[in-house]
């Protein structure tokens, strides 16, 4: 008898053990998918001619078995001129900002191609490849929200710029375009290699066809209503601050629904930080909620 009881008691103290290290085997899977997660991938680009990489913050919850259905809304920023895809992550506090948010983040490589199709017709197609590449890769890997109400882009400098030009040109693909210290008249400069490298002679097709104030001046009134909802911001100390304020004029003139704001600093990683987290937070307004 003695010895029966002594099988029963080790036997539950067993499945004691069992169950401890079930519950924190169970909460230890929760803790790490109910954080922010940051993927980096590579895809070969037709386009391009090459690998490109992205990075992609995935937002609490999304590897949880009781997320696996939900698709979430994305938005896609835009890095500056001499930055690279992974800056936003090395240079801003962006993750924690993405903890507070049910939306998908992705980071592409644009190099300094000002997310346009190059004048010289060299492979470096780069808005063709946002378009048509990117985007269908993300949305092959990941649970998003195909259509236009799931999807927003913004971007700082010369991704302000490429955010803004997008917004105007494909108004179809995005319900919001939002730009921080946006380099928004560089089309119209000559004064750097770089912009005649992609841009053209002055008056070419392609600076014309990428002209941002001359796209916000001519877009047909009937169809304003399909525009994104379009954010603007700018530091009183930024070199740019003259061209956000022209196109912000021109926006007022054609009664583009928009939102404007000028604060103190300049064009830098502060207050590209400072700013991004009010842009998350005006995307997740804008976009719809994650479903099922």
């Amino acid at each position: 008898m003695k010895n029966i009881h002594k099988g029963l008691l080790s036997q539950l103290r067993l499945l004691v053990l069992v169950l401890v290290l079930l519950a924190a085997l169970a909460a230890y899977y929760y803790h790490v998918e109910n954080a922010v997660h940051v993927e980096n991938v590579q895809f070969n680009s037709k386009l391009l001619g090459r690998a490109m990489p992205y990075s992609v913050v995935l937002p609490r919850g999304y590897g949880l078995i009781t997320s696996r259905r939900v698709r979430y809304p994305v938005l896609y920023l835009l890095h500056g001129w001499s930055q690279h895809y992974n800056s936003w992550l090395q240079e801003t506090t962006l993750r924690q900002y993405a903890s507070e948010y049910q939306l998908i983040i992705v980071t592409p490589e644009g190099d300094n191609g000002w997310y346009t199709d190059n004048a010289g017709g060299s492979a470096d197609q780069y808005e063709t490849y946002v378009l048509h590449e990117l985007i269908p890769d993300v949305e092959s890997r990941y649970r998003t929200i195909q259509d236009r109400r799931g999807r927003a882009i913004a971007g700082n400098s010369m991704g302000g710029y490429g955010a803004l030009k997008f917004g105007f040109k494909h108004p179809e693909i995005f319900t919001l375009a939002a730009s921080m210290s946006g380099a928004l008249d560089a089309s119209a400069r000559t004064d750097e290699a770089s912009l005649m490298l992609i841009f053209g002679a002055p008056n070419s097709p392609t600076r014309v066809a990428n002209d941002l104030p001359r796209l916000a001046r001519e877009f047909p009134a009937e169809r304003a209503p399909l525009l994104p909802y379009f954010y603007l911001d700018c530091g009183a100390e930024d070199p740019w601050l003259a061209a956000n304020r022209d196109l912000v004029n021109i926006l007022l003139e054609r009664k583009i629904v928009h939102e404007y704001r000028q604060v103190p600093g300049g064009h830098i990683w502060a207050y590209w930080d400072r700013q991004v987290r009010e842009v998350l937070r005006i995307a997740v307004e804008r976009m719809v909620e994650p479903e099922s």
